[in-house]
């Protein structure tokens, strides 16, 4: 059978599929199946395939650029923008869960064993990208989207006071970092949860509109669906969290009870308290404890005020560059937003680091505001290895459709390998940033590295993992938000808060993820395991070198290396490439295995101290 499909699908694709195209495909379907002729069958899924991700690009830009917009220009005032973005969306939305585009998915899967695993794997996704935005759950799917505007606008937008003075996010995080007046850092975390109020009604709202959009799909709830993109039911994928609290729960025990001890000096506090007060950890979620610790001879602040914030971006450039990766794109300078926004500019925009992938093509882009710092040293690595990523996987072998991580983890993975690996002391001496003859404390060093990694564990695949498992998926009521919220941030972090906190409040929501990223946070506990099993990867296979203390600047292989984890983006089963990659499946092994000289340091500084997390982490059931 041959006819001109594509120029006919192309016409009817002017906005979202129709009935009639529905009808058009399913008859050619039905007509391949009279004659059992699966090169043909193959060649139609070809043509559908080939328009859909012309136009799936066409709206995801458009809904990229109003969400970049969105993000980057905040104006008291402003609805014309949020408009805007609300109609990208809306579009993109209506394209993607078009009923049509639903019924021929299907209809093409049931005859999957006669296609090549690259049409089914791009018509499960899809699919899946219908489940979000399914045309069947009728005006759901628009009142989301405006609520989800209406939600980043009152985050954002939202003007932190402090002392009878507005300030900025990082300025209370400057205090958070480095004061040591207790009374000061109540003050600064207290107003940093402020903004919860005004999102607990907005994050409850969104809940059912979440729930209810992919269960027109027939998902159980959004957390189901969300787990479903990497292969797992809700219990398999909590078994998956809690595994990896497990694995790293004895060496958290131990940074916990060595911080209880730490912080109580630090403040000239007696009594060491049995659980950590949330206002006296350097990070106002306790998700990051790294500011404990300072490592001498490899505080790089100095070096970095003197450079200026440029130079990291464009040295982070330089780093990618030395592996074998091409420089970033023109438009990359013209079009990122660098650099914190001036206070008298007229306007305000997320904070949050982030990379974008506005056509998933060539048109990449950084959202950051950054400063010569350490953090930022680090971020900026670990941003570009998202950009490269985009960069890798955006090549002719690769759909549109299919430009992105062979698992959500994967990207989180790269990046953050990347800025671990930045602040390791051979990459720092290579640079000259550090003296290479400068003794350090390497246990130290290790400690600052497990206050980040490890101490994020109980964090992502706990307090935030399961907040929102239980928000979707058991529905948690709106009155028992922050009741739950505190149970979980004690249960498996060992954090209290400073005072009472009731319902009033929602310190859940001002966690950005929590608004803006939702039922996805254990992307980044996996990252952690992922990137560990990478980097050790490559310090003893490609490098041969001790894993604490590598230096990927210019090394060719190791760009190899990276490249083939990243070149085939989304194309492959993420287990199957990770076992190709490395030899094994997700561990936590190697990171456990990194960090026990450290455990045996911890055992002996904590010997005679009390313990007050239990021997096993609390599940709740």
């Amino acid at each position: 059978m041959k006819f001109k499909f594509k120029d006919t699908l192309d016409t009817l694709l002017s906005f979202g599929q129709s009935i009639l195209l529905a009808s058009f495909i399913l008859s050619a379907i039905s007509s391949c199946n009279s004659v059992g002729n699966a090169d043909a069958l193959r060649k139609q899924v070809d043509s559908f395939l080939t328009s859909y991700n012309k136009d799936f690009q066409k709206y995801l830009t458009a809904s990229n650029e109003g969400q970049w917009k969105l993000n980057t220009y905040i104006v008291d005032g402003d609805s014309i923008t949020a408009k805007e973005s609300s109609a990208a969306d809306e579009a993109f939305a209506k394209f993607t869960g078009s009923k049509s585009v639903i019924e021929m998915t299907k209809k093409f899967l049931e005859q999957k064993d006669k296609l090549t695993a690259k049409q089914v794997r791009q018509l499960k996704v899809i699919l899946f990208a219908a489940g979000n935005n399914p045309e069947t759950a009728g005006d759901v799917v628009k009142k989301r989207i405006d609520a989800d505007k209406n939600q980043t606008k009152l985050l954002y937008g939202f003007k932190f006071m402090l002392n009878g003075k507005e300030v900025t996010p990082n300025e209370i995080q400057d205090v958070l970092s480095n004061s040591t007046n207790l009374k000061e850092r109540n003050a600064a975390w207290t107003a940093s949860k402020e903004v919860g109020k005004v999102l607990k009604d907005g994050l409850a709202n969104l809940r059912d509109l979440r729930n209810e959009s992919v269960q027109a799909l027939d998902y159980k709830d959004f957390f189901a669906y969300n787990a479903s993109e990497y292969g797992y039911t809700v219990d398999e994928l909590i078994n998956v969290t809690r595994g990896m609290i497990k694995d790293a729960w004895p060496l958290y025990r131990e940074l916990h009870t060595w911080a209880r001890y730490e912080l109580a000096k630090k403040y000239n506090v007696k009594e060491v308290p049995d659980y950590i007060p949330a206002d006296w950890l350097p990070n106002r979620w306790g998700q990051d404890w790294t500011a404990l610790v300072n490592v001498d001879g490899l505080n790089i602040d100095p070096y970095l005020k003197e450079k200026g914030a440029e130079w990291i971006v464009k040295k982070g450039e330089e780093y990618y560059e030395s592996l074998g990766f091409p420089a970033l794109p023109e438009t990359f300078w013209e079009k990122s937003s660098l650099y914190p926004v001036s206070p008298d500019s007229g306007y305000k925009k997320n904070t949050h680091a982030s990379a974008w992938h506005i056509d998933n093509d060539k048109d990449v882009r950084s959202l950051m505001s950054v400063e010569a710092n350490t953090e930022w040293w680090s971020t900026v690595l670990h941003e570009l290895g998202h950009i490269y990523y985009y960069m890798t996987y955006s090549n002719d072998s690769n759909p549109i459709i299919l430009r992105g991580g062979a698992n959500r983890a994967y990207h989180e993975a790269m990046g953050t390998m990347m800025g671990l690996a930045s602040l390791q002391k051979p990459f720092l001496a290579g640079l000259g940033m550090v003296d290479s003859n400068v003794v350090t404390n390497d246990t130290m060093l290790m400690l600052k590295e497990a206050l980040d990694y490890i101490v994020h564990i109980p964090w992502g695949s706990g307090v935030m993992t399961e907040f929102e498992y239980n928000l979707y998926s058991k529905n948690l009521p709106e009155n028992q938000f922050n009741t739950l919220w505190w149970d979980l941030v004690k249960r498996y972090q060992g954090i209290v808060p400073p005072s009472e906190r009731g319902e009033e409040f929602c310190d859940a929501a001002t966690k950005t993820h929590i608004n803006d990223d939702p039922a996805q946070y254990y992307d980044y506990s996996m990252s952690n395991v992922l990137l560990f099993q990478w980097h050790v990867f490559i310090a003893k296979n490609i490098l041969h070198q001790d894993p604490h203390s590598t230096d990927y600047w210019g090394n060719k292989e190791v760009g190899d290396f990276i490249r083939k984890l990243m070149y085939p983006g989304a194309s492959v089963d993420w287990r199957e490439h990770l076992k190709n990659c490395i030899g094994s499946d997700m561990s936590a092994q190697p990171m456990v295995d990194y960090f026990a000289p450290l455990m045996t340091y911890l055992k002996k500084v904590n010997e005679g101290r009390k313990y007050t997390l239990p021997e096993q982490p609390d599940f709740g059931n």
